[in-house]
């Protein structure tokens, strides 16, 4: 019987190590070996100056796009994984559970089969591009074996770019607030734009931040989710030479994650074919997506408008059918199997994903929905991003814009020859005008003439071409003021149907206030505007300090905490509105704004609890600080290494620190806020000129590099460093230069 025993145990043993190898062996089997692009030599040249910046030459530009893919590998590869790992449906595999909801999305929005259709229909020096950068990771895989983080995860192909591209782009215009409360069967979050004519909405927001619970991120990741995503901002401008009394100038004032797949890289590409430009990426891309060329540039800024419309569909009992003008269609439906990494193991996690002729479909205690959104289905925008980087003026930017191609973001503009441009870029979608229905609510999914077809026309947008008072800007506010009075577009002009935000920002306030007070905007007052640290006492500071002025004491109580939360509103109550790190209420406020600002950007509905919030913020600074009034520089900090440097500027200001971590020792560490800088300037008769700067360094993840943190004491100094664009500076200033190949 023992005997018995000792050999049924044994067997268990046995069946729990084959089950743990499966668990451990599965998922690079099942994802299979990538397919590699079509075998080519490429070179290119690398020479990075005293900040690390990479400049990469080649005679084509599919050999610059290798060398790209190179550089970044170099001082980023670890991220550059997380990117190729999302492209491929495989993320969950690295970062668990929250990577498996990528993946989910990935599948959900059919990203692999968008690139599978669409991407051999590029024009072939674009698709060229993109096996040029995959032939250069898979290059850089190849000679560092030892930092591949996940088996077969290498080769990748130009297919595999792009469907990571197919992926990202939606989610800067906020899909993840449509996708994340369907998934959560949470009611959807009230969008920004008008309401349609007939259809008014009572002005309610759901109390519940939509999809939290389920669907929120945190941490370091290659798409923008969760609740900071909802905060991505940024800041631009341009000013005609008249305006600035010299230089045609403009300014890209990016804020983005400090780190992670949507942190900006700098570079500088030029080749013999006549691309050269200098500016910032995203890691997975062979481009710079904003900078500037000799001739012209742009940047972008965030903006949101209706983008997407959901479907509430009728479904049979069985639920595989759907009701569309009264007649059933079959739901397509399939099963996935997320790798979701728990330890050494990587469980196969089922999940169905549903799509219908409105586009993909998500079920959940309330049925099913369907969602159709701008962009969908499309990798366009990777020729789009392409051909601008190589336009020559304005008429050859703007028809490349007018594709209607790149899905979202405003575009800044600004050029050698004086222009300056502003550019509501969006690919929204063309609902029918003469359709009624409530575009700003769950649509009637049995209804096809509710389901529209591609963008409207590039005329409909709204947009400000030179504008007689010298200066264009936007700080993720509505597109109604943008130039100045009798420059901005009259909102009566824009059809509601589009969805056009109306949403101003703390920024936008200060920069037009600013913009307009100025009779000159040279070097020195745009310096002033873009570091510029003040609050308006509107919108929702305003709604905090009425709380502030609201808040009633009882008598004082001895050892209950009431002093100093009665002390710490005074305190506020005498703040000057500027968060520069000088005045004794400047760390409170900085605890007590966030909150507020994300109430408002992301459509809350109720602003937070003033005391509640007040509260929180006395008794962190009581706890950390042993005072309600330490230098806010001593709680804001910059930190990355073994660099911790002081911080000055607040949420929603032009000098933007946005969102932090809380460390234990009760500093706020920067995550968020302003991220690559370039001020651009083109004098006439002289060669275009700029300089930029970025929080940390070149190389973000390489802790061993000099290029880690080199840049940190000029950022926080408000300084910019040169960007050597001229190939004549670039080998004056060169500090490292070196040949990268494919070939023996």
């Amino acid at each position: 019987m023992r005997t018995w025993f000792a050999r049924t145990g044994f067997a268990v043993a046995v069946l729990v190590l084959i089950v743990a190898i499966v668990l451990m062996t599965w998922e690079p089997i099942a994802a299979g070996s990538g397919k590699a692009p079509p075998e080519r030599t490429y070179s290119a040249e690398i020479i990075r100056d005293e900040f690390g910046v990479p400049k990469i030459y080649g005679k084509t530009d599919a050999d610059v796009a290798f060398g790209v893919a190179m550089a970044q590998a170099e001082d980023d590869f670890f991220t550059l994984q997380d990117v190729v790992a999302m492209s491929r449906g495989r993320y969950g595999a690295i970062a668990g559970e929250e990577g498996a909801t990528f993946d989910y999305v990935y599948h959900l929005l059919d990203a692999r089969g968008t690139a599978e259709r669409e991407y051999p229909k590029l024009p072939e020096d674009s698709r060229a591009l993109f096996e040029a950068f995959a032939a250069g990771l898979n290059q850089y895989a190849d000679e560092h074996p030892d930092e591949v983080k996940l088996t077969n995860l290498f080769p990748v192909n130009g297919e595999d770019v792009a469907a990571g591209f197919v992926l990202r782009q939606p989610f800067f215009y906020g899909l993840a607030n449509v996708v994340g409360p369907l998934v959560a069967g949470d009611d959807l979050r009230r969008e920004f734009g008008p309401d349609i004519p007939g259809f008014p909405r009572d002005g309610s927001a759901p109390a519940k931040e939509a999809g939290t619970e389920d669907m929120a991120m945190k941490g370091v990741h290659p798409l923008p989710w969760g609740d900071d995503a909802g905060m991505l901002g940024s800041n631009a401008w341009a000013v005609s030479p008249e305006k600035s009394g010299g230089p045609t100038t403009l300014i890209s004032n990016s804020h983005q994650p400090l780190r992670g797949g949507v942190a900006w890289y700098e570079l500088t590409v030029e080749s013999e074919e006549g691309w050269h430009f200098t500016g910032a990426n995203f890691p997975g891309s062979p481009f710079p997506f904003l900078g500037h060329n000799r001739h012209l540039g742009w940047t972008n800024t965030v903006n949101r408008p209706d983008m997407a419309d959901i479907y509430k569909l009728e479904m049979n009992e069985a639920g595989d059918q759907y009701r569309l003008d009264g007649e059933w269609r079959d739901l397509e439906t399939k099963t996935v199997f997320l790798p979701v990494r728990m330890g050494p193991l990587v469980l196969p996690i089922p999940r169905k994903i549903h799509r219908s002729v409105h586009g993909p479909v998500i079920e959940n205690d309330n049925g099913f929905f369907a969602v159709r959104y701008g962009g969908m289905d499309s990798v366009d925008q990777l020729d789009a991003y392409y051909r601008i980087n190589k336009a020559t003026n304005f008429e050859e930017w703007q028809t490349q814009m007018a594709r209607m191609a790149i899905p979202s973001t405003n575009f800044i503009y600004a050029d050698e020859a004086g222009n300056i441009a502003y550019i509501y870029n969006a690919a929204i979608p063309d609902r029918p005008e003469d359709v009624k229905a409530n575009w700003r609510s769950v649509l009637d999914g049995n209804r096809s003439d509710l389901i529209w077809e591609g963008a409207v026309n590039y005329e409909e947008l709204p947009k400000v071409i030179n504008p007689s008072s010298g200066w264009l800007y936007n700080a993720n506010n509505e597109p109604y003021t943008a130039a100045g009075a009798g420059d901005d577009i009259d909102p009566e002009s824009i059809s509601p149907i589009l969805g056009v935000e109306l949403k101003q920002t703390n920024r936008s306030r200060r920069a037009y206030k600013l913009l307009s007070e100025s009779s000159l905007l040279d070097r020195e007052n745009l310096e002033r505007i873009k570091y510029d640290m003040a609050y308006e006492r509107e919108g929702y500071v305003a709604d905090m300090f009425d709380g502030l002025e609201a808040m009633e004491f009882p008598p004082r109580m001895k050892d209950t905490g009431q002093f100093e939360l009665e002390r710490a509103r005074d305190l506020l109550l005498e703040w000057d509105f500027t968060a520069d790190n000088e005045g004794p209420a400047d760390a409170l406020a900085l605890l007590m704004i966030r909150d507020f600002m994300s109430a408002e950007y992301q459509n809350k509905g109720e602003a937070p609890d003033v005391k509640e919030h007040l509260t929180t913020a006395v008794e962190h600074l009581m706890e950390h600080f042993g005072r309600i009034d330490p230098p806010m520089g001593d709680l804001l900090r910059l930190r990355q290494g073994d660099v911790d440097l002081p911080l000055d500027g607040g949420s929603d200001t032009l000098r933007a620190s946005t969102t932090w971590e809380v460390h234990d020792d009760g500093r706020l560490s920067l995550v968020h806020g302003d991220s690559f800088i370039q001020w651009v300037e083109w004098t006439d008769g002289e060669p275009v000129f700029s300089r930029s700067i970025q929080p940390f360094g070149a190389a973000i993840t390489r802790p061993e590099s000099p290029h880690h943190t080199d840049q940190m004491q000029l950022f926080v100094d408000h300084k910019l460093k040169p960007v050597y664009f001229w190939r004549e500076d670039v080998i004056a200033n060169a500090k490292q230069r070196y040949t990268v190949s494919n070939g023996d």
